[in-house]
């Protein structure tokens, strides 16, 4: 059997605990503690949130997305594939080392994505995009584990009535918030339509059509 083996240690802004990165032969993953947070073999439930959220906003003009969570840069490379020439898309990744790993030991993960002419790499938190920039088309956020957060108490916020205010008070109309999630959360969904977004549940498979089954949100913010 190939061994695991450590590759790096990174402490997470403002959080408790550290990142760490194991590589196995070609495979890699990201743990927090005793949760694996991301594995390269599991990409289909990421994929499928850029995917879902680009269905919607086909056909505009000049297109820019937020992506909140750079992770292994599989949300990314979906979404690269699905804009055109003319999009534009921002990726707000809190964790320095998260960037510095997808520019080393996962350079070829993320599939010369990070040097597309499209994409701008912040060392932000999303949150901070959120406000500071009101037109966005569509904003995707993989952060921590969904509105059930592990990793960082701060990220609550996102999910909070407030975060959910400021996301669509950012979108420009008919645009979308797409949510990953680990799990199914009613009383998040709820929140979605008491700040005004029409709301799509879509569960996907982590790999393909097996493994565990994720929770992506649409949330619609009103307009044409």
């Amino acid at each position: 059997m190939v061994p695991r083996e450590l590759i790096d240690t990174a402490p997470i802004p403002g959080g408790e605990g550290a990142l760490r990165l194991f590589r196995r032969g070609r495979e890699f993953s990201i743990m927090l503690g005793a949760n694996e947070l991301m594995n390269s073999r599991l990409s289909g439930s990421e994929e499928a949130l850029a995917g879902l959220a680009c269905e919607r906003i086909a056909g505009r003009p000049r297109p820019h997305l937020l992506i909140g969570g750079l992770g292994m840069g599989f949300t990314l490379r979906a979404a690269l594939a699905a804009l055109g020439p003319d999009a534009r898309v921002t990726v707000a990744e809190l964790v320095p080392a998260v960037i510095a790993w997808a520019r080393g030991p996962m350079t070829a993960l993320f599939g010369g994505s990070l040097e597309d002419l499209r994409v701008r790499i912040e060392e932000a938190d999303v949150a901070q995009l959120i406000g500071a920039h009101a037109a966005w088309d569509a904003i995707l956020l993989d952060v921590d584990n969904g509105p059930d957060g592990l990793s960082r108490a701060a990220n609550d916020r996102l999910y909070a009535d407030a975060g959910l205010r400021a996301a669509r008070a950012a979108l420009r109309p008919g645009g979308v918030l797409a949510i990953w999630s680990s799990a199914p959360d009613p009383a998040f969904a709820r929140r979605l339509h008491k700040a005004g977004f029409a709301v799509e549940e879509h569960g996907v498979r982590a790999r393909g059509g097996r493994g565990a089954r994720h929770v992506i949100w649409l949330a619609v913010s009103p307009g044409a």
